[in-house]
């Protein structure tokens, strides 16, 4: 290939303004070409068979094809054209196409296989041992014995999969990015916040409108249904963000879960959850739906209060479900005097940041600052750099917190580059840096006033930094077990554990002040935070089991022929868990891209989120004993967690640091159900 494209050997910086839609096709295909040559390589390689030329070689025979993947696939979620979108959906078969057939090649299973009967592989100890055996189980779960004519079914399966996925995603974008609703009476505007109001106008103005403009992008949707006094704005609201892509995508559903449940049968399993779940810490649908029935039976008496509750406050005999967020936020403010507004002018996103930073240096004694610049996808991203006390450059990441309409909704973190030790055999000496990212769709700054943030807002950014930090302070010298490569019902509890340090007054001391006076955030509102932390805490919890149970449902029992279409079917699961009776049209699930976007994602796993926080309710007790910023509790979590990846059993990780089992009863005391 003779002409200049940035795909084909990106380096770091990585050149995000380089890549263009016409770049894709040729480097991906010829990046597979090479990473295909490779996996040849491996299996042809003659004896004697060793870690390096086997293992280790096929750890890194894809690596600049996945970079490459991950660069396209980042800005295609988040600055997407017409153009880019065409691209990225024409490789899509070609690329899962060669990932389902690398454990699909005989060749390399043989070799495998052979180099596993040697004395080298029977001495291999540590991370090493566990890399191949953890290999040969993967292979053998995704095919490896299948004879030709069940690895040419899987493969298609895992295109096909690719495809729909893909679309899903595409879809929702689409659908959230097509509905505007402007209001050009100022009365009507009644009961939002100023931060809102002005927000809304400020989207009027970018269309070139007067009034105030709303959207389905988080922060605007969220305003409308907590705080409009028009219920029938609110209704609107409510039915087009859970009927969002309902009719290309329940079809889409219907195909994934088939393809999903053929995917398990053909490789030896009930159902996709057992297929999904045997290398997790459930390890079985079956014990996953029994952590989430045993939530749900210890949670549902003051579920059913809560509700009774809220009605009562709002003086009515049952609520529909556009009201129930905005009773609630009033309920909140006369029972403990306390609004989520009340709390913006004190999270300036520039201070939120700043002071998770300071904490992690306390914590974990790395310093994190703004680096060098870099190429990005839009001006206001950040680049940022991580360092280690001696000075030793960790990890570079990028932060992309605003919404917009060629930006994909919801907040993740994600990896581009996985670090690894620069010498190969010395994991103890130089490694190459990591580089990720964190992305958010948090309430933008309007006009001169900077982005003022929820205090969930402030729990989001934490949330992704732990993902970030499981990332960047890993130090696992195979890569495709290093930072969050592991359990997904393990990947969360160094995100959710973050989550606690934006509810404690020293930490909140570092960064929560007023962004005009600097005044720290007053004792009586922080004593009506902490007060409402629990408030409808049942609700919640309820909230996130339904989806689980949905999703365990949708990968274990359903049947379209016994249980008719998918999103009815879904909804009458969910019933129960909702505070009130779901409206006709009502299709979350259709945008439910955590189960959907992704050809595998949270599918038959979304029970991940409790399970993990059961883990960081637990782990935090340790931090509330010895000191939330005492730095041998914060060494000792980086170097039994956040250091380790899947080196070692997450159980046994987990041991290490708190020295026993996890309780789950700590999460039902900190939730105030227990």
């Amino acid at each position: 290939m003779t002409s200049p494209n940035p795909l084909l050997a990106v380096s770091t910086p990585i050149p995000f303004d380089q890549v263009r839609p016409e770049h894709v096709q040729p480097a991906i295909t010829h990046l597979i070409s090479q990473a295909r040559a490779r996996i040849d390589e491996i299996a042809a390689t003659p004896a004697p068979l060793t870690y390096w030329n086997t293992l280790a070689a096929l750890d890194c025979a894809t690596e600049p094809l996945d970079l490459a993947v991950a660069v396209v696939r980042h800005l295609e979620a988040v600055v997407t054209t017409p153009e880019l979108r065409a691209a990225w959906n024409a490789v899509q078969p070609e690329i899962s196409a060669f990932y389902s057939t690398i454990p699909l090649h005989e060749g390399l299973w043989t070799a495998l296989k052979s180099y596993a009967a040697t004395g080298d592989a029977s001495s291999l100890q540590g991370v090493r041992a566990r890399f191949l055996r953890k290999t040969l189980d993967a292979f053998r779960r995704h095919g490896a014995d299948l004879n030709p004519e069940g690895k040419k079914q899987l493969e298609a399966i895992e295109v096909e999969l690719s495809v729909l996925t893909t679309k899903f995603a595409q879809n929702v974008l689409d659908a959230t990015a097509a509905f505007e609703y402007f209001i050009d009476d100022e009365a009507k505007l009644a009961g939002l916040p100023p931060s809102a109001i002005s927000a809304a106008r400020h989207g009027a103005e970018s269309k070139g409108r007067s009034g105030w403009r709303f959207t389905l992008q988080a922060p605007s949707y969220l305003a409308v249904v907590t705080y409009l006094d028009d219920a029938s704005v609110r209704e609107l609201f409510y039915r087009a963000y859970n009927s969002r892509a309902a009719e290309p995508n329940a079809a889409l559903i219907t195909q994934i879960l088939d393809l999903r449940r053929r995917k398990a049968a053909l490789l030896g399993f009930a159902h996709f959850a057992d297929f999904n779940l045997v290398d997790r810490m459930a390890k079985t649908g079956a014990a996953a739906r029994a952590f989430l029935d045993d939530l749900c039976a210890r949670t549902g008496p003051a579920f059913q209060r809560e509700n009774a509750e809220l009605a009562a406050f709002a003086g009515v005999p049952a609520l529909n479900p556009w009201d129930i967020a905005y009773w609630a936020e009033k309920q909140r403010a006369a029972q403990y005097a306390f609004e989520e507004e009340d709390l913006r002018p004190y999270f300036p996103v520039h201070q939120v940041v700043a002071g998770m930073f300071d904490l992690v240096r306390r914590l974990y004694g790395i310093s994190v600052v703004e680096g060098p610049a870099v190429p990005v996808w839009h001006p206001e991203v950040k680049f940022y750099e991580i360092r280690d006390e001696d000075g030793v450059l960790l990890s570079a990441f990028y932060a992309d917190w605003f919404p917009r309409e060629t930006k994909r909704g919801g907040a993740w973190m994600d990896a581009f580059v996985t670090g690894a030790p620069l010498n190969v055999g010395s994991p103890e000496g130089a490694w190459r840096p990591h580089v990720g990212l964190m992305c958010g769709n948090l309430t933008p700054p309007v006009g001169d006033t900077p982005a003022l943030l929820t205090h969930r807002e402030v729990e989001t950014i934490f949330h992704e930094f732990g993902h970030l930090l499981h990332h960047s302070l890993s130090r696992v010298e195979v890569k495709s077990l290093c930072g969050t490569n592991v359990a997904w019902d393990f990947v969360e509890l160094p995100s959710q554990i973050m989550e606690n340090w934006c509810w404690e007054r020293e930490s909140l001391d570092l960064f929560a002040h007023h962004w005009q006076t600097a005044e720290p955030i007053p004792g009586d509102l922080f004593r009506k935070l902490t007060a409402a932390r629990t408030f409808r805490a049942a609700n919640a919890q309820m909230r996130q089991v339904g989806f689980a149970t949905v999703d365990l449902a949708l990968h274990i029992d359903y049947d379209p022929a016994s249980h008719g279409e998918v999103i009815a079917y879904a909804n009458s699961l969910l019933s129960p868990f909702t505070p009130a009776p779901l409206p006709g049209g009502y299709a979350m699930l259709a945008s439910f891209t955590h189960l959907f976007a992704d050809a595998t994602g949270y599918g038959a796993g979304y029970y991940s989120y409790k399970w993990a926080e059961v883990l960081e309710a637990d782990a935090f007790t340790r931090f509330r004993r010895e000191g939330i910023f005492n730095r041998e509790t914060g060494r000792a979590f980086r170097e039994s967690i956040l250091s380790k990846g899947d080196s070692e059993d997450p159980a046994e990780l987990f041991r290490r640091f708190l020295g026993r089992d996890p309780d789950p009863n700590a999460l039902l005391q900190r939730l105030g159900l227990l």
